[in-house]
């Protein structure tokens, strides 16, 4: 992890979001971590994660099945239900956006929560995976620091936001 870097990109999903008043910003384990304690830093407000299980189990939270495309397993992304209160105006951060299969579950488990789900926030998204897509279908609003275009080899094209 870069410091300096995932200050910045901290500063500017804060920036994007500073005016919707946030009061918690939610992840999940373990890269989502970093940009999201930068942003939730800049905002002066909690930073709660969701945990990850491989299997079920009997705890009383939250949860998800997420399948990982990079992994090919599925798991349980998790929220203690003591740290969701309803009422609550949450933005989900996380280092990329690719498919959204994370970020659509974890939107979900806001909802389901009672809370106010003002967005979502991301380090990359790789706009070639369709995850934007699959998060403005529900309505939620979507930024992100950078997004790129394609990778290809050693060859990357960020996209130009004109």
């Amino acid at each position: 992890v870069e410091p300096r870097v995932i200050e910045s990109v901290g500063e500017s999903l804060a920036d994007a979001f500073r005016a919707s008043q946030p009061d918690l910003i939610l992840t999940a384990e373990a890269s989502g971590i970093p940009p999201a304690l930068a942003c939730a830093t800049a905002l002066d407000i909690p930073m709660v994660y969701a945990k990850k299980y491989l299997g079920t189990g009997d705890r009383y939270s939250f949860a998800r099945e997420v399948t990982s495309p990079t992994k090919g397993v599925e798991y349980r992304v998790e929220v203690a239900r003591r740290v969701l209160p309803p009422g609550l105006r949450i933005i989900i951060v996380d280092d990329f956006l690719a498919r959204g299969r994370t970020a659509e579950a974890l939107g979900e488990i806001a909802i389901e929560a009672g809370c106010e789900l003002l967005g979502f926030g991301f380090a990359v998204e790789k706009c070639w995976q369709a995850g934007r897509e699959r998060l403005t279908r529900h309505g939620w609003e979507v930024h992100s620091v950078v997004e790129l275009e394609s990778i290809e080899g050693s060859s990357v094209v960020i996209r130009d936001r004109g």
